[in-house]
């Protein structure tokens, strides 16, 4: 088996996750980590996990000749001139989403990772996701016959502090983008056409930054199916992640992940736990997958899971529905011509 050289751009909680999923994976090594703040306390837990080189020079990484690839799990605004720098040395990339908030310069950079003949895999986690994955199976099998309808429902525990909202892309593009990648995945057809609706009724300074925190989205597909996505920042229950789809021939839904299946019944009522609260309880298997499907795609020279075509597409998707939310009519994605941005 081939090990695959990894170096690690971004030592935030993303980057520390896939770094220690890969850790524990048989045919990785990670030989390098950065990140511009990098310090005593990432030394220190570099070492703790013997990754031998730790910097806060980005360029370093790339130009290490010993490297095959690199993660790139910064902010969403250095990741277009990394993956452009990835693809001029050579390296495989794998790409936290979205790859930029602007079409024109996530176009640039599929370009020149084309150009280079690397492989780059965008970081849509949720296509891992033993639930996802299997309603995908069941779809594609044919088993619910033509998909109809394709129902998402995606809310987080806890809105982001403010500050965080300015420099995300919005709800659209910072959360939503998911549930557009998912709803391509189970629907196994592109969206067409977006219509989206939004307020804020959770955090009146999530407003005050110009964003949204409650929205319900309509797509049309390509296939004539019609999708129906709703995205609340706060559901005080826990994080809510179910999926349905229906079709000429039946459905198949999958429900939220719970720590135990217990449910208790009695004369007050009947009870169960919460659905998992955080996105890394709820994804901690998809995370290792993803970055595991990776890898392998590496070793076998065969196409990654989730290409720069679906990060693009569900850009676009983002982009039309905050261009529907803005003017109140339908937007559909032929509308949209490179250099449009979302931020």
């Amino acid at each position: 088996m081939k090990t695959i050289h990894i170096g690690i751009i971004g030592a935030g909680r993303i980057g520390k996750i896939h770094a220690d999923n890969l850790l524990r994976m048989p045919g990785a090594k990670i030989s390098a980590i950065g990140d511009l703040f990098a310090g005593d306390e990432l030394r220190a837990w570099a070492a703790s996990r013997a990754i031998p080189v730790v910097t806060n020079n980005s360029i370093e990484i790339l130009e290490r000749p010993d490297i095959d690839a690199v993660l790139i799990c910064s902010s969403t605004d250095t990741h277009v001139p990394l993956i452009k720098q990835a693809a001029a040395n050579g390296k495989h990339i794998f790409c936290e989403k979205p790859v930029s908030l602007s079409v024109d310069q996530t176009r640039e950079a599929l370009a020149a990772v084309k150009a280079a003949g690397v492989s780059l895999q965008i970081g849509f986690n949720r296509r891992f996701d033993h639930n996802f994955r299997r309603v995908r199976e069941i779809v594609s099998e044919g088993r619910i016959g033509d998909p109809h309808l394709i129902k998402i429902t995606s809310r987080d525990p806890n809105p982001p502090h403010p500050d965080y909202i300015k420099g995300s892309g919005g709800l659209f593009m910072d959360m939503a983008i998911h549930d557009f990648d998912i709803a391509r995945y189970l629907s196994g057809s592109e969206v067409v056409e977006v219509f989206a609706q939004g307020a804020v009724l959770v955090d009146p300074a999530i407003g005050e930054q110009g964003d949204i925190d409650t929205a319900v989205t309509t797509l049309r597909f390509e296939s004539g199916a019609l999708g129906v996505i709703d995205n609340s920042r706060q559901a005080v229950y826990g994080y809510d992640q179910r999926v349905e789809v229906f079709g000429s021939g039946g459905s198949v839904t999958a429900d939220n992940d719970y720590p135990s299946t217990t449910v208790v019944s009695g004369p007050e009522g009947v009870t169960r736990d919460k659905p998992l609260y955080f996105f890394l309880e709820r994804y901690t298997e998809a995370y290792m997958n993803e970055a595991k499907q990776f890898i392998e795609s590496l070793q076998n020279g065969t196409p990654v899971p989730v290409s720069g075509h679906d990060g693009l597409q569900a850009e676009l998707i983002a982009l039309a529905a905050k261009r529907s939310l803005e003017q109140g009519r339908p937007v559909k994605l032929a509308e949209l011509t490179a250099g449009t941005s979302v931020g």
